[in-house]
């Protein structure tokens, strides 16, 4: 039976190509501003340091860069090699000098600790093997003073609305990934991942847990995704 690790991995090398057009597919392209929204909270600095853990095909990696600006320096990593081909992609092509993109595994990140301003990873904890060792991860390359961000689905708990979501990421979520991407079993898996994922409390205990303090949450879409914040103490 294959691990959570090498069933994510498969995944993800399988869906590459469709990725992106399949997540303004599934989310109504509203992924775009819950993550315009999490940047605007964040309140980037120029010429500062980010990291950017499972960051796939690199749309969050590259509003980091743009946020820093030229000065600045943003590390994308992944590791799925063949999404990391499509961040390469389109770092070339925008130019970004700023950006290295880089093969790894969120569960043990290559870098010291103390490492960079901000962390992010958008809708990839859920893939992961172990959440609180990843939190726990991305707070240890955190700077003091740094603050770290997961954007990730979540569970709505307005009922009816919750029965609806449950149902659309069930079934019609796989059934689109049929349709537009050829990829039934992959999108069964993701919503599978969606579903076991904890809800927005439970996140925040976990984020305590890995080390973070004056955590903040904020839904998104009725419970369809939140961002969660945490800061690592200066010392």
């Amino acid at each position: 039976m294959q691990s959570k690790e090498e069933r994510v991995h498969h995944v993800f090398e399988s869906i590459y190509g469709n990725y992106d057009k399949m997540n303004s597919v599934i989310s109504f392209q509203q992924h775009l501003k819950w993550r315009k929204d999490t940047m605007n909270k964040m309140a980037v600095g120029k010429g500062k340091t980010a990291l950017d853990v499972c960051c796939g095909t690199g749309d969050w990696t590259i509003a980091l860069a743009d946020a820093v600006g030229p000065e600045g320096k943003v590390i994308g990593l992944d590791f799925s090699k063949n999404m990391l081909k499509i961040s390469e992609e389109k770092v070339q092509t925008l130019g970004l000098k700023q950006v290295e993109i880089i093969h790894g595994n969120a569960m043990e990140l290559p870098f010291e600790d103390d490492t960079f301003d901000y962390v992010t990873i958008g809708f990839g904890l859920r893939n992961v093997p172990d959440y609180l060792h990843v939190l726990k991860e991305m707070y240890r390359v955190l700077k003091p003073g740094g603050l770290a961000v997961c954007l990730e689905t979540s569970h709505p708990t307005l009922l009816g609305y919750r029965q609806l979501f449950n149902f659309y990421f069930r079934f019609i979520m796989p059934i689109m990934g049929k349709l537009f991407a050829k990829s039934y079993k992959e999108y069964s898996w993701l919503q599978e991942s969606a579903r076991d994922f904890p809800g927005m409390k439970e996140l925040a205990i976990l984020f305590e847990q890995a080390g973070f303090n004056n955590i903040q949450y904020k839904s998104y879409s009725g419970g369809a995704a939140a961002s969660h914040i945490g800061y690592k103490e200066k010392r």
